[in-house]
């Protein structure tokens, strides 16, 4: 694995990682193999190390840390706005030459890949969207947001206390369970009085704002290009409006992954590969659509 710095929106730095050489046979520049993976809010690119594994068999897969998380900058005043977020992927496929790009986006990572598919469709081959709403969550899921991150019992005495809290104690989620805890501990750091979130809770909370009050369908409808919902059955997504979203894609697919809930890569990485490989080969060819 390497990282590679892109210069995203407003000039902050960000933090991509390329997890292998190009595949055999294929050049580095070789745009058909190019696959962008965008985590979601409070992820960063580690998260996809399993995925790209697979991924690098025959693609050139990509994941960035995006503004706020991770490895990149995180500005103390932003901007944290939808614009940003897909301006920064866009940087991100044009600096690393990776159009016609396949975007593989989870939660909030996923709205960036079908906000910058109907922005750019010349720069997008196909789409993955996993475990994220098209409809709006409203004010009441923002409270609960702003009150979850309060009852976090910072900062964690051991890596060990992060994911015995995040994988069985948080009371706040239906579903704890032990890749949630792994989850969480790859997004801490140590700090001379324990461990501590990468990120500052006070920027994730204003990016889920610039989003969380909205719906999306418009967007989504826009994608032009080959696009698969995936969610878990356990996720954040229902399967009536993961069928409504395949609907309203031009060319939508839909699968779900049994046993998994809103990490579904995370949850069930064998059952999430069973459903994204076959997609990703049908779509390796597919023709990229003038902007």
């Amino acid at each position: 694995m390497r990282r590679i710095d892109v210069t995203g929106s407003d000039g902050v730095r960000l933090a991509a990682w390329e997890f292998a050489d190009p595949p055999k046979g294929r050049r580095e520049s070789d745009p058909a193999s190019g696959v962008l993976l965008l985590h979601g809010l409070m992820g960063r690119a580690a998260h996809w190390a399993a995925t790209a594994r697979w991924l690098a068999e025959r693609h050139r897969a990509v994941a960035l840390d995006q503004r706020g998380h991770g490895r990149s900058d995180k500005p103390a005043e932003g901007p944290f706005t939808r614009e940003a977020y897909v301006a920064d992927a866009e940087a991100a496929i044009e600096q690393l030459n990776l159009a016609p790009v396949t975007l593989v986006g989870h939660s909030m990572g996923a709205l960036t890949a079908w906000q910058l598919a109907a922005r750019r469709p010349d720069l997008v081959r196909a789409l993955v969207i996993c475990d994220m709403r098209a409809s709006a969550l409203g004010a009441a899921s923002q409270r609960e947001w702003e009150d979850w991150f309060k009852s976090w019992p910072v900062p964690f005495a051991t890596l060990a206390d992060v994911r015995k809290w995040f994988g069985e104690d948080d009371p706040w989620v239906e579903r704890p369970s032990p890749a949630r805890g792994d989850f969480f501990a790859e997004v801490m750091a140590e700090r001379a009085d324990g461990w501590r979130p990468v990120f500052s809770r006070r920027q994730m909370l204003k990016s889920r704002e610039t989003w969380v009050y909205d719906a999306h369908w418009e967007e989504l409808a826009q994608v032009r290009c080959p696009a698969l919902v995936v969610r878990g059955l356990d996720g954040e997504l229902g399967r009536a409006e993961a069928q409504e979203m395949v609907r309203q894609l031009p060319f939508g697919q839909y699968a779900e992954v049994a046993d998994a809930g809103h990490l579904v890569h995370y949850d069930r990485p064998e059952g999430w590969r069973e459903v994204v490989e076959p997609f990703l080969e049908e779509t390796a060819g597919h023709p990229v659509p003038s902007p």
